[in-house]
């Protein structure tokens, strides 16, 4: 039997952006308040002179064990879904902070058109432009109802940056001055700029100068070292939850974090969630922890699971089309990120330097910036050019062609060593009625839970976007006078590879109960006191990263949770009958 614990305000499953905000904002409004995460406790110091891209970025230590726990993934309804066994096919962060601690730092606003993709694209091009099986529906909230989140995140977490040509209506501008222009990025903005494009800066979670945020925690500017991505940082100049959010909830007095805490089910009666079930893995003692409110801010894929488990929510059934859990599965993985990579025979960069979103980026073919009246698809992407660092083991790039090994693969690889770049697309990514997630009917995990299952495959939309951001990239890397250019390939069908860690969807936001689980304050329908936080509640995947985005929806959902502790219950917003395709 389940050791039952002291009842607080609020009970936050996860650490990173979303549970770190949730925490810090709970906190600091006097609520009692436990977040419980799943992986071990961090402080700076365990990534201090930690450069080891063995240890991160070829095993990916960052990353959650799958032995335990995993997803099993398929391409239709009537294959057999198989399990996902290694990291560098699924990766979900662990650990105190999160996947916020190994992100690039990249933090783009998504459109104002992605909020209310539905309508926009009804009213300029006719329901007839939206395929049959695309499930795109409004979020519920328009962008100017929502720039106000967008702003506090940017705040708290010191962004630097300059504003996008293109770029959506702005409260004020980035709390930081961009990053520095390396002669690669320079290079980059002079082409675009060349063929009539809107360069700028990428918005960045790595710092340009010192900066304190609003909480009063300090952020120190970014040494260029190259190690971002799948990595902490040990100078403490990368916004993450470790350095901002997670030490400004602790500092109320009113957060406990407790680690190495594996959340089982949500626990309830009737209507109302009364807290959750964990398990102490250090220990094999299973706890129950009460609670007014519960929030789920964990990863995509465990929200998702943790309402399955628990039997919360009418389950989407593809058959049927009805059900709301789990349904618009969506993410950037495998056929996002395409482009081309071009080869400089006279031209060399220090491409060894860099950090996670050191880079140039245009909007020109993001979002309906541009017209698709005679287009195959809906929706854009951003196009980028990103100056990670080039780190020995990871970034061995050689023309096609070139042997795998010996003395011309050698020659080549030293030879365009800090002479190649890649420019890609980010493609927005829609949702279809044959991609969601359920529990798998075989595979269960440690505890004997069933596993996850993802179905998903690939559309004519996801092909016919991919080829246009191929071509508009492969037309800058021309103009920047590469030698040689290698465009990526296309794939014909998800091949099960779940690389890039940006998965959504399933826990969707909307105005409607009948097509969404929560509504725009992330607050579920069927349960008022629970409450689904994260990238779980994206209708579909805007064409830029995530961050920004999921950052706003934690400051949202908190408003939300205050009103709701405040007022004494109740639903936050009016249900409304929409007609999207389902």
């Amino acid at each position: 039997m389940a050791v039952k614990l002291d009842k607080v305000d609020v009970v936050v499953v996860g650490t990173g952006w979303a549970g770190g905000i949730v925490s810090a904002e709970l906190s600091k409004a006097g609520y009692k308040v436990v977040a419980l995460e799943r992986g071990g406790d961090r402080t700076r110091e365990d990534y201090t002179e930690v450069k080891d891209e063995l240890r991160f970025t070829d095993r990916y230590e960052m990353m959650q064990n799958l032995a335990p726990e995993t997803i099993t993934s398929r391409n239709t309804l009537e294959e057999t879904a198989l399990p996902v066994r290694t990291r560098s096919e699924f990766m979900a962060g662990t650990n105190l902070g999160g996947g916020g601690v190994h992100w690039a730092g990249a933090t783009y606003r998504f459109m104002p058109y992605d909020f209310e993709i539905y309508s926009k694209t009804v009213e300029r091009y006719g329901k007839g432009k939206i395929p049959e099986g695309m499930t795109i529906q409004d979020w519920g909230i328009t962008y100017k109802e929502f720039e106000q989140y967008y702003d506090r995140f940017e705040k708290t977490a010191g962004i630097s940056g300059e504003r996008d040509p293109f770029g959506e209506e702005r409260t004020n501008d980035y709390p930081n001055p961009p990053m520095l222009e390396s002669p690669a990025v320079a290079l980059f903005k002079k082409a675009s700029k060349e063929l009539g494009y809107h360069p700028y800066q990428v918005p960045s979670g790595n710092l340009s100068q010192g900066y304190t945020n609003p909480d009063g925690e300090t952020i120190n500017q970014c040494m260029f070292c190259s190690y971002c991505t799948q990595y902490g940082c040990d100078f403490g100049a990368k916004s993450d939850p470790m350095v901002t959010v997670i030490p400004t909830a602790k500092k109320t007095g009113k957060c406990e974090f407790r680690m190495e805490a594996y959340v089982r089910r949500v626990l309830y009666t009737g209507k109302k969630a009364t807290g959750v079930l964990y398990v102490d893995t250090k220990t094999g003692i299973e706890y129950e922890q009460p609670a007014d409110v519960v929030v789920l801010a964990a990863f995509s894929i465990t929200n998702n699971r943790l309402l399955m488990l628990s039997k919360i929510g009418q389950q989407y059934d593809p058959k049927t089309r009805k059900g709301v859990i789990g349904r618009n599965f969506n993410g950037q993985f495998a056929i996002t990120f395409l482009g081309a990579r071009g080869y400089f025979n006279e031209k060399k960069f220090n491409l060894y330097m860099g950090a996670g979103a050191l880079g140039g980026a245009l909007s020109d073919f993001a979002g309906d910036n541009f017209d698709h009246t005679d287009l195959d698809f809906i929706n854009g992407g951003g196009i980028e050019f990103r100056q990670y660092g080039h780190a020995a083991i990871a970034t061995n790039h050689v023309p096609k062609g070139t042997p795998k090994w010996g003395a011309e693969f050698k020659e080549k690889s030293i030879f365009y060593s800090n002479r190649n770049m890649v420019v890609w697309y980010t493609p927005a990514i829609m949702p279809w009625w044959h991609n969601y997630l359920d529990l798998d009917p075989t595979y269960t995990d440690e505890f004997n839970d069933p596993l996850l299952r993802v179905t998903n495959k690939y559309t004519d939309q996801d092909r016919n976007i991919a080829k246009f951001g191929i071509e508009k990239t492969r037309g800058i890397v021309e103009q920047m006078g590469a030698d040689i250019i290698d465009d990526d390939e296309i794939p014909e069908e998800f091949d099960h590879i779940y690389d890039g860690g940006h998965y959504a969807g399933g826990v969707i936001m909307g105005a409607d109960p009948a097509t969404s689980a929560v509504n725009n304050y992330l607050q579920m329908w069927d349960m008022d006191n629970l409450f689904v936080v994260g990238g779980s509640a994206f209708p579909h995947f805007g064409g830029h990263h995530p961050t920004a985005t999921i950052g706003a929806l934690a400051y949202r959902a908190s408003e939300g949770i205050e009103k709701y502790l405040k007022n004494g219950g109740g639903q936050l917003a009016e249900a409304k009958s929409e007609s999207f395709q389902v």
